[in-house]
């Protein structure tokens, strides 16, 4: 059984966005909790291929595959963001090394803003915003949008993806009176707010029924531009589509032209397959398309919430418990 004297732990995750980088207080909290323990807080990556040599365990978000190759000790990393696409090569799936991720973490304030991203799509805030710009009291154009602003009360929102953060966009959902089908690749399992749960079999069945359309799918090899034309032309002209998950799940060029096309109403999305997202990319000009900068994650509470998690699996670890989040590397989440 691991102690924690005999441990060390880095700590390394860069992103030019601030709230992402692992915060000094967790960092001074871990070394209070466990002052055997050597823990090293790296700000950035310039030492990682240094440090993590001795290293026991990782909390970060990646690893080279020569970085991976020289942790000789490396028993456990801990992937501080839900998807772990970024760690699912041969190197790493052949190992022993345990790899646990941060789901569930984000799941409140990405249903949140999930919701949100529906009553703006329902209640055409995209069109008022446009017309506020321009000083225009429009409120018989909006009307006569299709489709009219609507009630969401009734209506069909089928889920791909539904796992813990598409339970909790549920949940919101049916308080809301909305009817919610869930699409997984195991039915049989977490079935929890759903009026009902299909399997992917029946993916283009479910978003015929759809009025709106929500992924939050983990990014595999499998799902990889999953999203494209085909599941597009299955949707109602009067459905709306939002993707909350990872960019590379859509094909982004299916969308922009569903959204030209008038194949489907609108459009929300809040990641992009390559971010930022670059100035000249067509999804900025394309028409009813709902953009947030990868925002449906962040919260005040976020880095408390990941403390939590990393706590309690820190004392699973050392009294040899198993871990919360162990991810499966055969299916990659």
């Amino acid at each position: 059984m691991p102690a924690p004297g005999d441990t060390k732990l880095v700590l390394c995750i860069w992103s030019p966005f601030t709230e992402w980088r692992f915060p000094a207080w967790l960092a001074e909290d871990i070394r209070k909790r466990y002052p055997p323990m050597r823990v090293v807080h790296l700000p950035d990556y310039r030492r990682l291929g240094e440090e993590i040599r001795d290293a026991d365990i990782l909390f970060g978000f990646s690893l080279k595959p020569e970085q991976f190759a020289a942790a000789c000790r490396l028993k456990w990393i801990h992937v501080l963001a839900a998807g772990v696409n970024q760690l699912m090569r041969e190197d790493i799936r052949r190992s022993d090394v345990v790899i646990t991720n941060s789901r569930r973490v984000h799941a409140v304030p990405m249903a949140e803003h999930t919701l949100g991203l529906i009553l703006a799509l329902a209640r055409r805030f995209l069109s008022a915003v446009g017309h506020q710009l321009e000083h225009h009291w429009a409120q018989q154009e909006i009307w006569e949008e299709f489709p009219r602003p609507m009630e969401i009360n009734g209506r069909t929102l089928v889920i791909v993806g539904y796992g813990a953060i598409g339970r909790e966009i549920a949940r919101r959902a049916q308080a809301c009176g909305m009817k919610v089908v869930g699409v997984k690749r195991d039915p049989a399992r977490g079935r929890e707010h759903a009026d009902r749960v299909v399997g992917t079999d029946q993916l283009l069945a479910a978003l015929a029924q759809a009025d709106f359309v929500v992924l939050t799918l983990p990014l595999t090899e499998e799902t990889n531009h999953f999203f494209g034309r085909e599941e597009f032309a299955a949707m109602k002209k009067s459905a709306f589509f939002l993707n909350v998950s990872r960019g590379a799940v859509v094909d982004a060029e299916a969308l922009v032209a569903a959204l030209h096309n008038k194949t489907i109403a609108g459009a929300a999305i809040d990641v992009a397959e390559v971010e930022p997202l670059e100035p000249s990319s067509p999804l900025w000009k394309a028409p009813n398309l709902f953009i947030t900068p990868h925002l449906s994650a962040v919260s005040e509470r976020l880095w408390h919430r990941h403390a939590e998690l990393l706590f309690e699996n820190l004392d699973r670890y050392f009294s040899g418990r198993e871990l919360l989040n162990v991810v499966d590397k055969k299916r990659g989440y």
